[in-house]
């Protein structure tokens, strides 16, 4: 009995022998692993929640495809996430495009060649109405001004589908300034394979270039009504006056009444109004003839 309850006394003893044996090795634990864990500096981002660009692309044409960076590549090398051009393909090309007519023989190119700052600048570009009706509206971007220009763009055709040469496509912003907003030279170059012709007093375009056997081509309008082309070609010694009327580009004749300004040349601000048929007694018209 006496044994029992020595041993009972010194229970109690060896139970807190135990639990100080127990916390002196937990804490030995975990200076051990504070003393060789490696720290935790960030918190991983989750791949699905980092941000990545896209591009905008040219509708895929039978070769090439032309991104808004500027570059271009075939279909196989476009990236299936970005829908950009894989690759070191160079930005801004222009190959096979005409630099002084500002046309390319390749669409994507084309595209490519006008997205380069140095060609195109934003500001006039989001500025050019997509088409001629007073309620058309501008374009957005650089590239929606590319991708939709030569769509939308007369300049590089003689008579409604014939081609003036293998440059089809066009991304000159138009002028419609009577001041030569074009220079000399790339007008000069514009007109290639037109004839400008010198109607007779009254005489209509579509009748003066039908006395040659040829067609007017309206589209070449714009760049006869400027007061330095028509300069080239007429005498203009009345001046060169703004004015509103389908006969414009013209020169008034010198017998015509004093308030009509004899001898002076006329164009108009209002390009819409310009056309073939128009035709005025006292003008003789500056026309263009394929």
């Amino acid at each position: 009995d006496s044994i029992w309850k020595t041993q009972e006394k010194a229970l109690p003893f060896s139970t807190r022998e135990m639990s100080k044996l127990i916390a002196s090795s937990f804490l030995v634990s975990l200076l051990f692993l504070l003393q060789f864990s490696s720290p935790v500096f960030s918190i991983r981002k989750d791949v699905s929640l980092q941000s990545t660009s896209t591009c905008r692309t040219t509708v895929q044409g039978r070769y090439l495809i032309a991104d808004d960076m500027g570059q271009v590549c075939d279909a196989l090398s476009i990236d299936p996430h970005s829908r950009c051009c894989r690759g070191k393909s160079e930005r801004f090309s222009c190959n096979g495009c005409n630099l002084v007519l500002q046309c390319c023989n390749s669409y994507e190119f084309f595209v490519s060649c006008c997205l380069n700052p140095s060609r195109t600048q934003k500001d006039l570009a989001v500025n050019v109405k997509i088409s001629k009706p007073i309620t058309a509206g501008m374009y957005s971007s650089i590239f929606d001004f590319c991708t939709g220009r030569c769509r939308h763009n007369s300049e590089s055709v003689v008579h409604e589908n014939a081609y003036l040469s293998e440059f089809h496509h066009c991304f000159s912003i138009p002028s419609y300034s009577s001041s030569g907003g074009a220079s000399g030279v790339q007008t000069e170059v514009r007109l290639a394979g037109i004839n400008v012709v010198i109607g007779k007093q009254g005489e209509s375009c579509d009748s003066v270039c039908k006395s040659s056997g040829q067609s007017c081509v309206p589209n070449k309008f714009v760049l006869l009504n400027q007061c330095e082309t028509m300069h080239k070609y007429l005498s203009c010694k009345g001046g060169c006056l703004a004015s509103v009327g389908a006969d414009q580009p013209a020169e008034v004749v010198d017998d015509a009444p004093r308030d009509l300004n004899p001898g002076a040349c006329l164009y108009t601000s209002q390009a819409s109004v310009l056309s073939c048929d128009g035709s005025h007694q006292h003008t003789k018209r500056l026309c263009p003839c394929a």
